[in-house]
């Protein structure tokens, strides 16, 4: 056949077919550590794969197994299906323990992202040390955020995707209320430092009535 009478869709870069696209997305999930975006997936695979549409097949195929294809913020990663995470409690309660000012902490850049310091200090009550903030930034769970237009223009904290995907998380939306956190030890039963400031001695078998820390 001469040049002529080459048809004009050809193209030197026919996508490879789907099943060996999901295979290509499969390894990639696998391989990283981090959760992966589409737009991370597309800069890996080959010109013309859709790894969309991968993604939406292999998330079929790994319902009800051990790990599912779960969605973080934006980006995708393998993770342990949700109702064995107890299988894994004893090594997260080891390796992410943290002190009782970082969980508080935390838990206030979680449900007032944005929120500066001296916002975290007057819900918890008390001072919030360098060393604190410091850890929760090396551990990636929070990081900086945009300047808040007032005086001085401070910094404030929010929670990163590493926080969302360590509690299994899609978005900040999904976060639990005050009950489930003292169920899953992540707030003690007695009241901290400026409880009136958090609301937390209010009745907790009231849903309705969760304290001001945790409003959205």
């Amino acid at each position: 056949m001469s040049k002529s009478e080459t048809p004009a869709n050809d193209s030197l870069f026919e996508a490879p077919p789907m099943g060996e696209q999901e295979r290509m997305v499969e390894a990639i999930l696998f391989a990283t550590a981090d959760p992966v975006s589409i737009t991370e997936l597309t800069g890996r695979m080959p010109h013309g794969c859709d790894p969309a549409e991968a993604l939406a097949n292999l998330r079929k195929r790994y319902e009800g197994r051990g790990v599912n294809i779960v969605k973080v913020g934006d980006a995708w990663a393998i993770r342990t299906a949700g109702d064995l995470g107890f299988l894994m409690q004893k090594e997260t309660v080891e390796t992410r323990k943290l002190s009782r000012a970082a969980i508080e902490t935390l838990a206030i850049v979680a449900y007032h992202q944005p929120v500066t310091r001296a916002e975290i200090e007057e819900i918890r009550g008390v001072s919030v040390s360098r060393g604190t903030i410091d850890q929760l930034i090396e551990l990636e769970w929070i990081r900086f955020g945009r300047r808040k237009m007032t005086p001085g223009r401070p910094v404030t904290f929010v929670v990163t995707p590493g926080f969302l995907d360590h509690f299994g998380l899609e978005n900040a939306r999904d976060l639990p209320g005050l009950k489930e956190l003292r169920s899953a030890g992540l707030l003690e039963n007695r009241p901290p430092p400026g409880a009136n400031a958090l609301g937390d001695a209010e009745d907790d078998d009231d849903d309705d009535n969760q304290s001001e820390m945790f409003e959205e």
